[in-house]
């Protein structure tokens, strides 16, 4: 079943690698103070350190380039603006992201997001230990590519949820909380991109 959906979570994080997503890094609090004063070189600072990986999340959720660009640009801007909201009680990044995932519901909002009808409920599946050896990467490297390219192609609603839970890091509660909808919604929504998406690899060779 498409490389286990290779080798399900595990796998996937390693290729994320693969797909440029590098984990958050805490901001320190001198650079942080600096934003607070609008001092611009801090400023441009957190943009260098951030851009890519919000331009990602961004380009993930919404499934379009020009779109994705106009969200990273609205976020970074509402952040500088509203850094008196961010106390400090979790990393900048997951603090930026959180501004980066709202607006990009908001714009799929725009273009009236709808989720795929309800059907069978989420079945959670165990994962499966994972190696990787040095002669597997080029070919992790090459099954992650087209297996972003294939969730780029999946319909809004399960594109987004897939995303949110896999690969951002929420679990359904939030998703739900993000989304207005219900956790058990979520959940379904997981579980049916999930079947798409295995169908959408299978096309693309992978097995």
């Amino acid at each position: 079943m498409v490389y286990g959906l290779l080798k399900h979570t595990q796998d996937l994080v390693f290729c994320m690698e693969a797909l440029s997503i590098s984990a958050y890094v805490d901001i320190n609090a001198p650079l942080v103070e600096r934003c607070r004063l609008n001092d611009r070189q801090a400023q441009a600072e957190i943009y260098r350190r951030y851009s890519k990986a919000m331009f990602n999340a961004a380009l993930r959720i919404t499934g379009d380039y020009a779109e994705a660009e106009d969200v990273l640009q609205e976020s970074f801007l509402s952040a500088f603006r509203e850094l008196s909201g961010y106390k400090g009680d979790s990393s900048f990044g997951a603090w930026l992201k959180r501004i980066v995932v709202n607006k990009s519901i908001n714009c799929l909002r725009q273009r009236r997001l709808a989720l795929v009808p309800l059907g069978e409920q989420h079945h959670d599946e165990p994962a499966e230990a994972a190696t990787h050896s040095p002669e597997d990467e080029a070919d992790t490297h090459y099954r992650a590519d087209v297996l972003r390219r294939c969730i780029q192609e999946l319909p809004d609603g399960y594109r987004v949820v897939l995303s949110l839970y896999l690969l951002e890091g929420y679990d359904h509660l939030e998703i739900a909380g993000i989304m207005g909808i219900s956790e058990s919604t979520s959940k379904s929504q997981y579980s049916r991109a999930r079947v798409r998406l295995r169908e959408l690899a299978a096309q693309r060779g992978l097995s």
